[in-house]
């Protein structure tokens, strides 16, 4: 790289330094690559991506029939090494369902040349005559595939384009194989390992938008000034002509939790009034919209409530009225609606997947389906559905609705009650992961750092749980990611990443606890990526700190480049926004000691500049126009144009400790059946002794070499795998022993009309359809022999879109003629998948003996987020007696 200018900064005390990367008052170096601000405005860095360099040439790969992951076993690919001289790789033929391992010798140090051709050969000839004389084929599992329903055959696999997202690859038609001859075989020909960029020896970022109109930040160093510069620019990028936020370069549209989150970190502070169009963009008949999630968004994906905590970050910077009981009411009927579908009173914790991590396999056992995601209880979900509440108490108190204050109030109080009952882990000292199984819930220890960051924030937890997450959540050399450990096998997206914005977040909540050790590493972690990568990335790989290696990655991220301008904003300043006031905080580390300004700051009537000397956490003293203040606050009042000195205590804070651990994988999750009395798996990788879960509750833990246990009750069973490091994998999907008289199906068709929608594989002869318009109450006439405690689902099928994209998922209360049991949700399986058959959630609830009628009706609250299809076919109605003691 070319030497940059000498200047007074580059023979300075690092501002970090680790191991693995070196962050200087006017540089980053990482290896043989630097970044240099040579000004406020103008940053180069000969960053390049090392990903093709060191590919290996071990391909793993599999076959997939209509896209769906059904050639073999879990753990069972084909290999090939894919060496050639002449760039250009041939597999053998290999037929469907019989696995190919190439055996011959492939050195350590092999690596795959960029721009490899890899053509896979497939025979195809022995499904497609099961097609000819049966009409179907049955693959490894037991699953049936009907000739009709045959959409071809594809490959998924460990190599970019390759991959292993079976949610997505039926829709992936540059992975679908195909047969020019017609003679059974087919072929696909793939480009392996090509540059991620261009060879360009030196790359620039040089201001070229006006941005004086924006809080003008500058300190001693001038890489920080330059990072900061470089974000407002893209800021200003990401503002459509219709003014709102696009989400990144990549990315065109408004997402609810994307400009929620952005609003938070800093938008509601820059420009309050586009953060506040995208937020009305993201509504719709009065309520917030859910634009994604798994199974058709909403409700098996229920975060779009952080909207509420990001209108009203808007109202405490803006002040505006209007905004306020706008705001109010479409949170209120919000909450109304989740209350019907999504709270649990049983244990006062909100359903639903994680906030953001909504790519099924990224962060769930492979086993969970999206009716599974629903029923679970996640961490960052709950924190954000408290502050949502806990938000709508606040505003209905400043509009003097008193009995709507006290309401929503106590609903959080019981959420962050809950919280804390059920997900902090005493011997890890941070929160799980979340809630999850079937009729019995397990919690993962596995760390989720937003949803430990938004308990420090929110409060949920106590000062003395702040301390200890911040000291024991693991964190990685280029930052937090987003759970830890990192499950094996599962390419980086939300796995083995960092998110900048997560990192903000955690970085925001490192500052409230005054652990400085902690600030400098995960603000550097920021600096780092934005000064190498020249933009604000998506994310990018936690153990390795590069950004090409991802499943999905953009440029110009708007909830990145938030989380960048509020490490000035929220961490250095401590700006912190209350209804009637502005308190400033600040913390700057000893490795920051110096000035920092903020200029042109526009603060309700009055523009404010801020100067800021010293270090540390503490004031020594503050002034507003060279007058002492007694407290660090700005009343919202003030109008004008004023100046506020700060001047820090220059006091070191406590030394506080860091976990440098997340670069850690668990085992895989075991792969289970239960034949009669057994329960067998395979051995897991790594695992040194497996845990025996029953009902919930581990009731034994087996030896490595032990693989199967004589089942002597009936029960729910699971098995987690465990290594040296005392890391679990998941628990495996539940499998249930019951006597078959606690087991009871009434067939839908017995009830109403039949559908016909060319569908297979059904129980009994037929199956209904429910919609909008068709069935909207169903009742189904029961005569039970006790009464007692039952678990309620129906076997159903949604193909209105694929389990990944779409807002199709249909949902349903479930009521006796004298209560309200539930919301029975059925979400998306599949695009046009109307054979493939699945469970719903369960319901638990006790019922009497004798005859009575359960009703499934569709109610005002059960609106989805599609609005016009909200329609399934359902198959039966389970119910099953639990015994006094579980299953």
């Amino acid at each position: 790289m070319p030497a940059a200018p000498t200047s007074k900064y580059s023979a300075s005390k690092p501002i970090f330094k680790s191991e693995r990367y070196t962050v200087l008052p006017d540089r980053v170096m990482q290896e043989i690559f630097e970044a240099c601000a040579l000004s406020r405005t103008e940053l180069i860095s000969n960053y390049k991506s090392p990903t093709n360099s060191h590919q290996p040439p071990r391909i793993y790969f599999k076959f997939s029939l209509n896209g769906l992951d059904n050639e073999m076993a879990w753990g069972e690919d084909h290999i090939i090494h894919c060496r050639s001289t002449d760039g250009i790789c041939v597999s053998p033929i290999i037929k469907f369902g019989e696995r190919y391992i190439d055996d011959s010798h492939l050195s350590l140090d092999a690596v795959l040349a960029p721009h490899t051709t890899l053509k896979l050969r497939l025979d195809l000839r022995e499904v497609l005559d099961a097609f000819r004389q049966k009409g179907f084929y049955t693959t490894y599992n037991g699953t049936k595939i009907y000739r009709q329903e045959f959409k071809g055959a594809f490959v998924a696999g460990s190599m970019p384009p390759l991959s292993w997202n079976f949610d997505r690859l039926g829709y992936q038609k540059d992975m679908q194989l195909h047969d020019a001859d017609g003679d059974g075989i087919y072929d696909i020909t793939l480009t392996l390992n090509p540059p991620d960029e261009p060879d360009v020896p030196l790359r620039r970022w040089e201001l070229s938008r006006d941005i004086s109109a924006y809080p003008q930040y500058k300190s001693d160093y001038v890489l920080l000034d330059a990072l900061y510069n470089l974000s407002l620019e893209e800021m200003e990028k990401d503002v459509e002509p219709d003014n709102t936020f696009r989400t990144g370069l990549e990315w065109a549209g408004v997402w609810t939790r994307d400009v929620s989150y952005s609003a938070i970190l800093a938008m509601a502070l820059l420009r309050p009034d586009i953060a506040q169009n995208s937020l009305l963009h993201k509504v719709r008949n009065n309520r917030i919209i859910q634009d994604t999630g798994t199974g058709g968004a909403y409700p098996v994906s229920t975060d779009r409530q952080i909207w509420a905590v990001a209108a009203w970050e808007i109202f405490k910077v803006t002040g505006d009225q209007e905004w306020l009981r706008t705001a109010y009411a479409i949170i209120k009927q919000t909450l109304v609606d989740d209350e019907h579908n999504i709270y649990d009173s049983e244990t006062g914790l909100v359903q639903g997947e994680s906030s953001f991590l909504d790519w099924r396999e990224q962060t769930y056992p492979e086993w969970m389906q999206p009716a599974d995601i629903y029923e679970s209880f996640c961490l960052s979900t709950n924190a954000v559905h408290y502050g949502a509440n806990f938000v709508l108490a606040q505003m209905a108190t400043l509009l003097g609705d008193n009995a709507t204050a006290g309401k929503y109030a106590a609903i959080a109080a019981k959420i962050k009650t809950s919280i804390n009952a059920y997900f902090w882990l005493p011997e890890k000292n941070y929160y799980g992961q979340y809630l999850y199984g079937r009729l019995f819930k397990i919690l993962s220890p596995r760390a989720d750092a937003l949803g430990e960051a938004l308990c420090v924030l929110f409060d949920i937890a106590e000062p003395e749980q702040q301390q200890l997450i911040i000291e024991n959540t693991p964190v990685g050399a280029f930052g937090i990611p987003c759970i830890s450990p990192q499950i094996p096998a599962i390419p980086p997206y939300h796995n083995n990443a960092v998110w900048p914005f997560v990192q903000a977040f955690w970085s925001l909540a490192v500052a409230k606890t005054g652990n400085q050790t902690a600030l400098i590493h995960n603000s550097s972690a920021i600096y780092r990526s934005t000064a190498l990568f020249l933009t604000n990335k998506e994310n990018f790989v936690a153990t390795d700190g590069d950004f090409a290696g991802t499943v999905i990655n953009s440029d110009e991220m708007l909830w990145s480049l938030s989380g960048n301008l509020s490490l000035v904003y929220k961490v250095l300043f401590g700006l912190t926004f209350t209804t009637d006031k502005l308190i400033l905080q600040p913390f700057v580390s000893e490795a920051l000691k110096g000035s920092h300004q903020l200029t042109n700051f526009h603060y309700r009537q009055a523009i404010l500049n801020i100067y800021l000397s010293g270090f540390g956490n503490k004031i020594k003293s503050i002034s507003l126009d060279d007058q002492i203040l007694d407290k660090p606050e700005i009343p919202a009042s003030l109008t004008g144009l004023h100046d506020i000195r700060i001047t820090l205590a220059d006091e070191t804070p406590e030394a506080l400790k860091i976990n440098l651990s997340c670069e850690a994988f668990s085992p895989a999750t075991p792969q289970v059946t239960l034949q009669e009395n057994l329960l067998s798996w395979q051995p897991v990788p790594n695992a040194v002794f497996y845990k025996i879960i029953k009902n919930g509750r581990e009731v034994a833990k087996i030896g490595a070499e032990q693989l199967s246990i004589l089942l002597q009750e009936a029960g729910e069973y699971q098995v987690i795998a465990v290594d040296k490091n005392n890391y679990e994998s998941f628990a495996s999907e539940p499998l249930t022993r019951l006597p078959t008289e606690n087991i009871w199906l009434y067939e839908a068709e017995d009830f109403t009309e039949k559908a016909d929608f060319g569908s297979t594989a059904y129980s009994g002869t037929g199956y209904v359809e429910i919609s909008r318009n068709l069935n909207t109450q169903l009742c189904f006439n029961l005569n039970l022999p006790a009464a007692g405690k039952y678990a309620l689902d129906f076997r159903y099928a949604n193909g209105n879109g694929p389990i990944n994209t779409n807002n199709k998922c249909a949902l349903r209360t479930l009521k006796t003629k004298s209560h309200l049991l539930g919301t029975v949700v059925f979400p998306q399986r599949g695009d046009q998948h109307w054979s493939d058959w699945g469970f719903s959630n369960a319901i638990v609830t006790y019922l009497t003996a004798g005859e009575q009628q359960l009703c499934l009706s569709f109610d005002p609250a059960n609106e989805n987020m599609d609005g016009e299809i909200n329609q399934a076919l359902l198959d039966y109605l389970r119910i099953i007696k639990l015994l006094e003691d579980g299953v």
